[in-house]
C-alpha cells in the first residue's frame, strides 16, 4: 500500500468525532481516511477514494464498524453508471433501535441506475468530499455568485445506504463556497487547493503548528 504525501485532520463540531485523511492530489485524488463519531451510535468508518485527473470519481470503498455489527460498500464507475457491492455482518438496526434511533435499512442501493448522473460521491459527515465538486467544477477560479448544481452518490453513515442527491455549490469569492442540499445551506471556508478549513455546524480543520 503506497504512502501518501499529505494529510488533513478535522474535529467534528456537531458531535464528538473526527476525521483524518491521507492523500495524494498530484493527479486527481487518491485518499484513505478514518471517520470517528458517537452519533447516532459510536462507529468507526474507513474509506478509500479514487478520483481521476478530471476530478470525476472512479471508485469509493467504505467500511463502517461498531459494537456487534460491520458493513461495507464499494462504488465503482462502470461505463455510464455505477456498480455497487455491499456486505453486512451483525445487526446494525438492532443497535440503533436499542439506542432509541430508527433503523438504517440495507446498505447500498437496489437501483444503481438512479446514480447514473453522479460524477461525484459524498460521504455524510466528511468535509473531505466537498472538495470533489469544488475542484471538478473549478469553483476557486469562478467569479462570486457563480452557482452549479451537481448530482452526487451520497453514502450515509453509519448504515451505508447510497442515494442520488442534488447539491448546489456557489462561489462566494476567494476562499468561500456556499453548499446547499434540499433545505440545508452552509458557507464553507476552503483553502487555495479547495479543501475545507471550516464547515459551520459540522467540522473545523486542525492544522499543525
Amino acid at each position: 500500500m503506497p504512502t501518501m504525501p499529505k494529510s488533513l485532520f478535522w474535529s467534528r463540531t456537531d458531535t464528538a468525532g473526527s476525521e483524518h485523511a491521507v492523500f495524494d492530489d498530484r493527479e486527481g485524488l487518491l485518499a484513505r481516511g478514518v471517520v470517528l463519531a458517537v452519533d447516532p451510535i459510536p462507529y468507526t468508518c474507513r474509506y478509500q477514494l479514487t478520483v481521476g485527473a478530471d476530478w470525476c470519481t472512479s471508485s469509493l470503498e467504505v467500511e463502517a464498524t461498531g459494537a456487534g455489527w460491520a458493513r461495507n460498500v464499494r462504488l465503482e464507475r462502470a461505463g455510464d453508471g455505477w456498480r455497487v457491492r455491499t456486505g453486512e455482518e451483525g445487526d446494525l438496526d438492532a443497535a440503533l433501535r436499542a439506542a432509541g434511533h430508527p433503523p438504517a435499512g440495507l446498505p447500498g442501493t437496489d437501483e444503481p441506475d438512479r446514480l447514473a448522473a453522479a460524477l461525484d460521491v459524498d460521504l455524510s459527515g466528511s468535509p473531505l468530499f466537498n472538495t470533489l465538486p469544488v475542484r471538478r467544477i473549478g469553483l476557486g477560479r469562478t467569479p462570486a455568485d457563480h452557482a452549479r448544481q451537481v448530482t452526487v452518490a451520497w453514502v450515509l453513515l453509519p448504515g451505508l445506504a447510497v442515494l442520488p442527491t442534488d447539491q448546489v455549490y456557489t462561489s462566494l469569492g476567494p476562499g468561500r463556497v456556499r453548499f446547499a442540499s434540499d433545505t440545508f445551506t452552509a458557507d464553507l471556508d476552503i483553502d487555495p487547493d479547495g479543501f475545507v478549513v471550516r464547515y459551520p455546524g459540522l467540522a473545523e480543520r486542525i492544522d499543525p503548528r
